[in-house]
C-alpha cells in the first residue's frame, strides 16, 4: 500500500482553518531568517529521524536571555498548528510571555495524531512518532540551540490536553509541571474512544487502529492517562474544563466569532457538547488522582464551551503554577 505524505487537514467547523509555516532547513534545528516579533518569535525546523521529516516549530525567546532559561512546551489542538486554530493566531500568547523569562516551544504540525507514537503508518496521516519526537528528539536540540537550563514543563489544549498527560507519563523525568486544558483524560473507555474516533477518523480521515491497534486492545490502555495515573506522581499538575454551558465568551460578538453566525452556531452546538464530554473525563481524572493521593489543581468552571478564549484564560490562570515549577 502506498503511503501519502501527511495531508493538510480538511476544513472543520469548530476551531480549524489554514496557515503555512515557512522557514529554512538543513536537517537540524535552524533558525528562520525572518523572526516575527523583534527577534523574540522565531521559526525553526527540527529533523525527526523517527518520522523521517523536518518538523516546523515556533519558539518564543525569553524576555531576558542573558542566562540559561527554562522551557515550556505548548501544544496545539486537533489541527496541530497546521491551520489557523493555534496559539499564535487565536490567543495573546506572544504578548503574555513578553515579560517572562521562559522559552516557549510550539510544534506546528501533528494534526489529528494525538501526539503519540502510532503502531503503523497511516495512508492519510503518514508516519506519526510524536512521543519519540517530543520526548527524545526535540528537547536536546532545543536545549543545545537555545542554551536552556534543562528545566521543562508542558501544556496543551483539547486533543493535546490528553497528550500532555500521556507524554508526562511516558517521560516523567523530562517535565516538572503539566497543564491540560479541556482534554479527555480517558482513552480506554467508551467515552474516551468515541472522542478519539471523532478527532482521528471523522476529522482526520485516518484509522484509529493504526494508532494504538484494535479498540479495547492493550495499546489503548497503555496510553490512558487515568489507567497510568500513578506515573504522574511528583509532577505539578493543573487540569481544567468548562461545563459546556455557554459563558461570557460565547456571544455573537465574542472573540473568534466576531459576528459570524455560522461560527457562533457551531460553538453553541458542537462547542457545548464537546466541552460537556471532556468535563466528564476531567472529573474522572480528579477522582482517580484523589484515590491515589496525588496532588493536583483542578479548575472546573461552571460555564464555558470548547473554545480558544477559555484556553487563553486557563493559560493565564495556570501560569503561577507553571512559572513556579519552572523558576520563571
Amino acid at each position: 500500500m502506498r503511503l501519502t505524505a501527511p495531508r493538510r487537514p480538511r476544513r472543520v467547523h469548530v476551531l480549524l482553518a489554514a496557515v503555512a509555516v515557512v522557514c529554512a532547513t538543513g536537517g537540524q534545528a535552524v533558525a528562520s531568517a525572518q523572526p516575527d516579533d523583534g527577534a523574540r518569535l522565531t521559526e525553526i525546523r527540527v529533523h525527526s529521524d523517527a518520522m523521517g521529516r523536518d518538523i516546523p516549530v515556533k519558539v518564543l525567546r525569553p524576555a531576558d536571555d542573558g542566562a540559561p532559561r527554562p522551557t515550556l512546551y505548548l501544544l496545539n489542538g486537533a489541527g496541530g498548528g497546521e491551520d489557523a486554530a493555534n496559539w499564535f493566531d487565536r490567543t495573546d500568547v506572544v504578548d503574555f510571555f513578553a515579560d517572562k523569562n521562559v522559552n516557549v516551544v510550539v510544534p506546528m504540525e501533528g494534526a489529528f495524531s494525538y501526539y503519540t507514537d502510532w503502531e503503523r503508518d497511516d495512508p492519510e496521516l503518514g508516519r506519526n512518532k510524536w512521543t519519540t519526537f517530543l520526548t527524545r528528539e526535540l528537547p536536546p536540540r532545543i536545549d543545545a540551540q537555545l542554551g536552556t537550563n534543562g528545566v521543562n514543563a508542558i501544556a496543551g489544549i483539547s486533543m493535546a490536553g490528553t497528550s500532555v498527560l500521556s507524554l508526562a507519563e511516558a517521560a516523567p523525568e523530562l517535565y516538572r509541571g503539566v497543564a491540560a486544558y479541556s482534554g479527555c483524560a480517558e482513552t480506554s473507555t467508551d467515552l474516551g474512544q468515541l472522542y478519539i474516533k471523532l478527532v482521528v477518523e471523522s476529522r482526520g480521515g485516518a484509522d484509529t487502529e493504526n494508532m494504538w491497534g484494535p479498540l479495547d486492545g492493550p495499546g489503548w490502555a497503555a496510553n490512558d492517562p487515568i489507567v497510568n495515573a500513578e506515573k504522574l506522581r511528583g509532577l505539578a499538575l493543573y487540569v481544567s474544563s468548562g461545563s459546556g454551558i455557554p459563558g461570557p465568551h460565547d456571544r455573537l460578538d465574542g472573540p473568534g466569532i466576531d459576528g459570524d453566525v455560522y461560527t457562533y452556531a457551531n460553538q453553541m452546538i458542537l462547542g457545548t457538547t464537546i466541552e460537556a464530554a471532556v468535563n466528564q473525563c476531567t472529573h474522572a481524572l480528579a477522582a482517580r488522582l484523589g484515590e491515589l493521593a496525588i496532588p493536583a489543581t483542578f479548575d472546573f468552571q461552571p460555564v464555558g464551551t470548547h473554545a480558544w478564549p477559555y484556553w487563553q484564560d486557563q493559560l493565564h490562570k495556570s501560569w503561577p503554577m507553571l512559572g513556579g515549577v519552572l523558576g520563571a
